[in-house]
């Protein structure tokens, strides 16, 4: 195993990490500077020095999952000994016998990401806690997986997963959350190892920004979940309008119609969506399995708005609209277990 630390900024805890990890572990360590000041080179330096350490460097900051990537980079290719990587931050907020932990399970899964996963007891930053419980709730929500620790830099993974590692999208901070999105797309079990939750002088030395990287995180959820959205607002405006074309008609057979060719349409370019985009996933029988999926959904949803149009007198727009965020939900999740799931 190799361990993987990025680094911009550094102070002396930087050199109290590698120091801990070099006395408990036997694991070479790769460092990269992305891009630190001018007074962070003598630190680089001495650590440059030490037995079994690389130091790498970015001549200007370009995020830790730029730092991350350079890094695992370099080991590919000229590490071919080392059976994965552990990444690490460079704050001291992950303590060496935490590392020896999730090393270990990593042992023992191999197939996984393996996580660091903090339970955030003790005295925490307030921003620290709720940003790690709204983004765990909306993560949930988005991928139908639960991770306790979505923010975690405790984590290994094997050799084999660093090239796609490498091709994921981002730099900064949602870089991170683009390899927990790359799991739950790819079902790569991701196993949390409880660790401790370390927070040095109120996380002061953190360049995490709350706004500027929270919306990069949550940027790249959205793309996950983008198909619902986008087949959600496609189906709403064709029910709408075909039940506006038929409003002559039977209550009931204009809604049936509206909603069979709203389905149809919306199914469509929801199974090409996430079949290219969000899933990735080379099923030769996925097309069979989301026309099961499809006419199952189909019955619930026409069942649910019969339900709250022609029996509870609900208008069409509301009742769709309720009916909407009950069956989509759904559906997401059993595409993600049923439909594009590997042969």
């Amino acid at each position: 195993m190799m361990i993987v630390i990025p680094a911009y900024q550094p102070d002396e805890k930087l050199t109290g990490v590698v120091d801990t990890l070099i006395e408990k572990t036997n694991f070479p360590i790769v460092i990269v500077d992305d891009g630190s000041r001018e007074d962070c080179q003598p630190l680089f330096a001495a650590l440059s020095q030490k037995d079994h350490v690389t130091v790498l460097h970015h001549e200007v900051n370009r995020g830790k999952g730029a730092a991350l990537k350079t890094a695992f980079q370099y080991v590919y290719e000229n590490c071919p000994e080392a059976e994965g990587v552990i990444t690490v931050d460079a704050d001291g907020q992950h303590l060496p016998d935490d590392v020896l932990r999730v090393a270990e399970a990593f042992a023992n899964h191999r197939d996984a990401l393996v996580t660091g996963s903090r339970r955030f007891t003790g005295k925490v930053p307030f921003k620290s806690r709720a940003g790690n419980a709204i983004t765990r709730f909306v993560f949930a929500i988005s991928t139908g997986v639960k991770v306790y620790d979505t923010q975690t830099g405790l984590r290994a993974f094997s050799r084999e997963n660093i090239p796609r590692m490498l091709s994921l999208k981002g730099d900064r901070y949602e870089y991170e959350i683009s390899q927990l999105l790359y799991c739950c797309r790819e079902m790569i079990p991701i196993v949390e190892v409880p660790i401790e939750t370390v927070y040095i002088e109120d996380n002061a030395s953190s360049h995490f920004r709350a706004l500027r990287d929270g919306w990069r995180i949550y940027k790249m959820i959205l793309m996950f979940v983008s198909s619902s959205l986008l087949s959600f607002l496609l189906e709403y405006v064709l029910f709408l309008f075909l039940i506006w074309l038929t409003k002559s008609w039977a209550q009931a057979s204009s809604i049936l119609f509206s909603t069979a060719i709203s389905r149809v349409l919306s199914s469509i370019f929801n199974y090409l969506y996430n079949k290219r985009l969000v899933f990735e996933a080379a099923n030769r029988t996925s097309f069979l399995r989301y026309t099961v999926l499809a006419l199952f959904i189909f019955g619930c949803h026409y069942g649910l708005l019969y339900l709250f149009t022609v029996l509870c007198g609900i208008p069409e727009w509301i009742s769709y609209a309720i009916v909407q965020l009950i069956v989509y939900p759904m559906s997401f999740v059993l595409q993600r277990k049923f439909v594009f799931v590997k042969d």
